[in-house]
């Protein structure tokens, strides 16, 4: 899609610009944090940002500071993923991992000063202060034990809370929490940030939070779908590492066939949750087509 690659090098530009400079005191932490979110990547919950406010008639300029908080967020959280105490990975994105260039402390500390940094970013870049209150509630509850990392938390910890009591209904659910926790909520916020600049009403909120769920979750089906036929290994990644770590995932549970129709269902209902817009949601209708159909 040439809209997503034109949103990225927006995106890409303005956290260039954000970002404390490479060099600058203190050095190392500056360099691991310039390091790990320059690394290339989709962009996709900062675009997802934009392309609602877009729809909603608000310019980029105005949610740019929120849509590239959204990005430190998820950087960070991938800089404490490849943790050799949580996935122990040595690529990311076919680069060396931070911790494999900066060291675990370092690559640590990176991740917490980009989670911090991200509210700096909405308390003082975004231009109208009276959204930002409502900002930083949708990029905390998000990112913290209720959203993203009690996704990850569940993530760790699904054998151990199965073996109490094992069956596959009870995977299923487990599965379906952990996604919805681990990767839905920030990309609902995402969605909802870009709402909340551009003053959305509650019915519209509620309209683009429901396509954040669904897109959220087709999204990670489709990521452990490529895990499984081994596309990931093109981007550094090991092919199949989470069955290796036996975590939850609907090809695991269900097999790459019906995890296909279920991701397809998800964006079909995400789709659906954008008819009320009209043409202005054809950009995220067409996004939600993008990442049923994506190959890496």
């Amino acid at each position: 899609m040439k809209i997503l690659e034109t949103l990225r090098r927006k995106v890409d530009s303005a956290l260039g610009n954000y970002l404390p400079a490479k060099g600058s005191f203190p050095k190392p932490i500056h360099d691991a944090m310039r390091y790990s979110v320059m690394a290339g990547g989709k962009r996709l919950r900062p675009i997802l940002a934009l392309l609602t406010g877009r729809m909603l008639g608000v310019p980029e300029p105005k949610i740019m500071p929120a849509a590239c908080a959204l990005e430190l967020v998820h950087t960070y959280s991938l800089i404490h993923d490849d943790l050799p105490a949580m996935d122990n990975d040595d690529l990311r994105r076919g680069k060396p991992t931070c911790h494999k260039v900066y060291g675990e402390a370092i690559a640590i500390l990176a991740g917490d000063a980009l989670l911090t940094y991200a509210f700096q970013l909405v308390t003082q870049k975004i231009a109208d202060k009276k959204l930002v209150p409502a900002l930083v509630e949708e990029l905390s509850v998000a990112s913290g034990s209720a959203g993203m990392v009690g996704g990850q938390v569940l993530d760790i910890t699904a054998p151990l809370l199965l073996k109490q009591k094992h069956s596959a209904p009870n995977a299923l659910n487990l599965c379906g929490k952990t996604h919805l926790l681990k990767t839905a909520t920030l990309i609902t916020a995402a969605c909802r940030m870009g709402a909340v600049v551009a003053h959305a009403d509650k019915a519209s909120l509620a309209r683009v939070t429901d396509y954040g769920q669904n897109l959220g979750l087709a999204f990670q089906i489709v990521d452990d779908i490529l895990d499984v036929i081994g596309e990931k290994n093109k981007l550094g990644k090991t092919p199949g590492k989470d069955r290796q770590q036996n975590k939850l995932t609907y090809p695991a549970l269900k097999g790459v066939r019906s995890a296909e129709t279920e991701a397809v269902q998800l964006i079909t209902r995400a789709k659906i949750s954008l008819k009320s817009f009209g043409p202005k949601a054809k950009p995220l209708i067409d996004l939600a087509d993008y990442i049923v159909s994506r190959q890496s």
